[in-house]
């Protein structure tokens, strides 16, 4: 792995702030921030943008009050997944070297509560992303500067170190992968397994069929509404990824549904292994509840996307089949490890992604062209902090 030269640290630095909901982000100068102790400097070479931001914006901050703890003090600076060069470390930082290579993955946690105590963070009741929202106002003022910024301050335990082969721009993908990946690590996802992924032409979706491939699922299942996409996505790997589209209101379970056609004809009847729910918002529950009865006798679900609603479960057909369905939410620095391992040893393909790349002051044109993206996951947006303009 190589390590760039140190790099030399300015006195200011500048950074697109939201200083108004409804109003575009400014791009401002500001100080440089020193790192604490155990913190680390890093200088932003590519941030990934959340696809949903002007979501969280417009209806999730638009609609708190300013006394709320989720709330985040304006001027805001959001990003959530940053990669860059280490500019300098904290004084008791000493595993960690300028010129490193790194994403700073953003879960941030309160230190020690019992789960953080335990190396759970994802667990913490106060479990926070830095550059996005927090449960824990006390988390977001001691990181304030999320990958829209030149530069951020992180611990030095967020750090992902990254190998020659994995570039900045895909590692801005990270927090997808990232996802994703943990999910199939509960649910148990490797050799000789069948995983059905609903929406895998998505942002989330795409990212759920390479890591599938990568952990080594015997055949990869998905479900979509573009067929072009899902063509796209079975391109990958011809006789193991299998497409499905999906269309009408079919109820789940009832005779004749084509997902379960489809799935009982690339398992031989018996169901899949396992299923990750990576549908977007609006998607009804019923859409997952379909895929949920594609399961085999003792597989495993896990929800990633953002169905929202109740699912009309049968908690006896789950007892007596040993059904499991869980919830995951981001991963770990190691879990990043693991992921970018994947990559240098060449069993996880990120050269699919299609970067769409735009300076400091383009994140909300590049959030406007999000809107009607017609590449689904295979477009990869992503602000590059060391150009302002």
């Amino acid at each position: 792995m190589s390590v760039a030269a140190e790099p030399v640290v300015p006195e200011f630095m500048m950074a697109a702030r939201l200083h108004a909901i409804g109003e575009p982000m400014r791009v401002d100068r500001i100080a440089v921030p020193e790192p604490r102790p155990t913190d680390v400097l890093v200088e932003v070479r590519a941030c990934g943008i959340v696809p949903n931001l002007q979501r969280v914006i417009d209806n999730f901050f638009g609609t708190k009050t300013s006394d709320n703890k989720l709330y985040p003090p304006l001027p805001w600076i959001f990003g959530l997944d940053p990669a860059g060069v280490v500019a300098s470390v904290g004084a008791q930082v000493t595993a960690v070297r300028p010129g490193e290579r790194v994403y700073v993955n953003p879960a941030r946690g309160c230190g020690s509560c019992r789960m953080c105590r335990a190396g759970r963070t994802l667990y913490c009741p106060e479990f926070s992303f830095q550059g996005y929202f927090a449960r824990s106002r006390a988390i977001m003022l001691a990181y304030p500067y999320g990958g829209f910024a030149q530069y951020i301050t992180a611990p030095v335990t967020a750090l992902v170190r990254l190998p020659d082969r994995v570039s900045y721009n895909e590692a801005a993908r990270l927090g997808y992968l990232g996802t994703v990946y943990s999910a199939m690590k509960k649910i148990g996802v490797g050799p000789g397994n069948v995983l059905l992924i609903n929406g895998i032409s998505g942002t989330l979706g795409l990212c759920a069929a390479l890591i599938g491939l990568a952990m080594g699922a015997k055949r990869v299942l998905g479900t979509g509404r573009n067929p072009a996409l899902l063509e796209r996505v079975r391109a990958l790997a011809p006789g193991r990824v299998f497409v499905h589209a999906m269309s009408g209101d079919v109820t789940a379970g009832v005779a004749g549904d084509p997902l379960s056609a489809f799935t009982a004809a690339m398992t031989d009847g018996i169901g899949v292994d396992g299923f990750i729910d990576c549908l977007p918002p609006g998607a009804p529950p019923q859409a997952m509840m379909r895929a949920i009865r594609t399961l085999r006798r003792g597989g495993k679900a896990v929800n990633v996307g953002a169905v929202a609603g109740n699912l009309p479960l049968d908690a006896f057909w789950m007892m007596t089949n040993q059904i499991g369905i869980e919830g995951s939410v981001w991963f770990t620095p190691a879990e990043g490890e693991e992921i970018v391992a994947l990559a240098d040893a060449g069993f996880l393909n990120l050269s699919v992604f299609e970067h769409r790349v735009a300076p400091l002051s383009g994140v909300d044109d590049t959030l406007a062209q999000m809107r009607t993206n017609t590449d689904g996951g295979f477009a990869n947006y992503v602000i590059e902090p060391c150009r302002v303009a």
